[in-house]
């Protein structure tokens, strides 16, 4: 059984002070793994990876961090913290869709969306939101059909869909909703041309208890037109990263005897190989 699926932040040597940055503004939130290479860290109870991976790849605002915040005093008060040495891509206010939302960029380049919202109980408070943006314009209800299809414990909630008549092309998702086995995630369709398109900045990390789940996934999202990459990660045909790992995968590189073993070995998969990794 598909075990967790959370998002990845690529880092260039920044995860543990980013971490640490995230952790300060939320409540019920902590650092869970320290090491050079990897900080985790949960958010209300969400999980998410900092990487330090280098200077080869940024976080824009393809994907962001949607936050529902329940108070005036909150939503100001997070907005105000994240903004502190970022830059707003729009400013906390009074829109359509919203009494107050703001669309931040933090000072690691990573994008928060937040909005006075009320949180039902069992609802998410923190989730990652794609943006289907330029040459993915219009294929938003199509990926969450995809991936709704390919994970289990998954639901497409009410879409809100664009008519006719409206600014956009009939059927195009201005916002919706979809569970991807058990977690929450947000999705929309962005008209006009942006300077940012998905890449490896923010990947999904799906973790497996079974090499058959591994070769389903990487399969299934690297058909017609995806891309595989080194050491379990690749791109579906949306432009997309994901990493498709064994859930046992951290256990492994952290044992003393044959971490460094199982290192060697990752290095030279494309797709991840249970087996061959417990061997090492």
């Amino acid at each position: 059984m598909t075990k967790q699926i959370y998002p990845c932040l690529w880092f260039d040597r920044q995860a543990k002070a980013a971490a640490t940055f995230y952790c300060s503004i939320f409540k019920d939130s902590k650092i869970t793994v320290d090491t050079p290479m990897v900080v985790n860290f949960e958010l209300h109870g969400k999980k998410i990876m900092g990487l330090n991976g280098g200077p080869h790849f940024k976080i824009n605002p393809a994907i962001s961090i949607f936050v529902t915040c329940t108070t005036n005093e909150e939503i100001e008060n997070v907005t105000a913290k994240l903004s502190d040495g970022g830059s707003f891509l729009m400013p906390l206010n009074k829109y359509p869709w919203s009494e107050k939302y703001a669309w931040v960029k933090d000072k690691f380049g990573l994008t928060w969306q937040l909005m006075l919202d009320e949180t039902p109980n069992g609802v998410d408070k923190i989730i990652p939101s794609f943006l289907f943006a330029n040459q993915q314009f219009g294929k938003a209800t199509e990926a969450i059909k995809l991936y709704t299809g390919l994970f289990p414990n998954s639901k497409i909630h009410p879409l809100q869909l664009y008519k006719a008549g409206e600014p956009q092309p009939e059927g195009y998702l201005k916002f919706g909703h979809f569970t991807l086995n058990n977690t929450l995630f947000a999705a929309m369709d962005g008209p006009g041309n942006h300077e940012f398109t998905f890449n490896e900045g923010i990947s999904l990390v799906v973790e497996c208890e079974t090499q058959q789940e591994i070769d389903l996934y990487w399969n299934t999202l690297t058909a017609n037109g995806g891309e595989e990459s080194r050491c379990g990660w690749l791109k579906d045909k949306f432009g997309i990263s994901w990493q498709i790992i064994p859930s046992i995968l951290s256990q492994l590189m952290s044992n003393q005897e044959k971490g460094q073993r199982v290192m060697q070995a990752l290095m030279k998969m494309n797709k991840l190989e249970i087996e061959t990794l417990v061997n090492a």
